[in-house]
């Protein structure tokens, strides 16, 4: 029987909060709409006058502003640095008074840091503090009362560098954030504590990279679209993991490896036959291509209007994936499957009309697609889009 309750007291005091709060980030700020080409950068464990001017320098330079996550302590021992980032026009949110994993602390001490922290943050900002994050992004119950008692609201993040990890470099993490960022994307990095080894030198090469791309960094409280997550936004994310299911079973990548571009990828058998595309090419059933698929987040939040020109972009790199990787070199025909062969033809494929069981089929995933999205039903019946290899390389190459 005691064995019973103390399972039933660990699962309410950090079950629960671990799967709703620190996992599924329910009332948690964790990413914002997929629309813009923004992202907020934040950092943990600082000011440190050790590290934390350079990561100031490397935002200045680059004109990209970014959140800080400080540590009570250190604020209070470091306040023109702290100084130097509000006037900069970055944001100075809480993180802790003690940098101890929520699960280690006891209820009482867990309870009372978010807003310890917050109001010692606060009194050397002179602003209020609204955001907090606890270390390590972890959370109990006592967590959870104490950010509420406080008036604060938790903050996640969508992509973490992963600075800390052992064996990390400046080039594995760069490598790791440019391939996984996207539109709307909360960063979380390192300014101060084993992080900052790594995020320091990175930083300068990273905000090139982004830059190169068309991104800027935002304060998080400015990212577009970001609110707490709620039920419809976790339905959404767990689509999006069915998707990413989807695509390791099927072998599909994002186009270019950047999880921000507007298609995803992969080898496949053309499905029909009998057609005689524009060209002249005769594509047979069964014969070498790629298929696409949609990157549907992206997809939804961009709108249809604002996916055109985009989806010409992104084409590009797919057309360079279809140049240089080997397991493409056969593929004769490029080719989606899907309701969108309206806006595809616009940007020149051609239309055909699909056998009825493959319309049924993917009609049915179109409208559990909808839902979860929260798009509109109705959506035209799906499609076969496609160009030979000839045409899209000429199109896109």
């Amino acid at each position: 029987m005691n064995r019973r309750w103390l399972a039933l007291g660990l699962t309410a005091y950090i079950g629960v909060p671990f799967v709703l709060a620190q996992w599924a980030n329910l009332g948690r700020l964790r990413s914002g709409r997929r629309a813009r080409l923004e992202i907020a950068l934040t950092f943990d464990d600082g000011p440190d006058p050790a590290t934390t001017p350079a990561v100031l320098d490397a935002l200045s330079d680059a004109g990209m502003h970014a959140t800080f996550f400080v540590l009570a302590a250190r604020a209070e021992a470091h306040p023109a640095l702290i100084r130097r980032m509000l006037d900069e026009g970055h944001e100075v949110q809480a993180h802790a008074v003690k940098h101890v994993h929520a699960w280690w602390r006891s209820p009482w001490g867990a309870y009372r840091d978010p807003g310890d922290a917050a109001r010692r943050i606060s009194a050397v900002t002179g602003q209020s503090v609204t955001l907090h994050r606890p270390p390590h992004g972890a959370y109990t119950l006592a967590t959870v009362l104490g950010q509420r008692a406080a008036g604060l609201t938790g903050a996640h993040w969508s992509v973490e560098g992963g600075d800390w990890r052992e064996g990390a470099t400046p080039d594995t993490v760069q490598e790791r954030l440019l391939a996984r960022v996207m539109p709307g994307d909360v960063v979380v990095l390192h300014d101060a504590g084993p992080g900052a080894r790594v995020t320091v030198p990175l930083l300068p090469g990273l905000l090139v990279a982004l830059r190169e791309r068309g991104y800027r960094s935002v304060p998080l409280s400015r990212v577009d679209g970001l609110t707490p997550v709620d039920w419809p936004a976790l339905k959404r994310r767990v689509f999006i993991a069915l998707d990413r299911a989807f695509d390791r079973v099927g072998g599909i990548r994002p186009a270019g490896s950047r999880a921000d571009n507007l298609f995803r990828v992969g080898r496949a058998r053309f499905p029909v036959g009998g057609l005689t595309l524009k060209d002249g090419f005769r594509p047979e059933r069964g014969m070498s291509g790629v298929e696409f698929h949609v990157n549907n987040p992206v997809l939804v939040d961009l709108g249809p209007r604002r996916s055109i020109p985009r989806g010409r972009q992104d084409f590009r790199a797919l057309a360079h994936d279809l140049k240089t990787r080997p397991e493409y070199a056969d593929a004769q025909v490029v080719y989606c499957l899907s309701a969108l062969a309206p806006l595809l033809a616009l940007v020149g494929f051609e239309t055909h009309d699909l056998p009825p069981a493959d319309r049924t089929r993917l009609r049915r995933w179109a409208n559990v697609l909808r839902r979860a999205y929260g798009t509109k039903d109705g959506a035209r019946p799906p499609q076969l889009s496609v160009l030979s290899r000839e045409a899209f390389l000429k199109l896109f190459g």
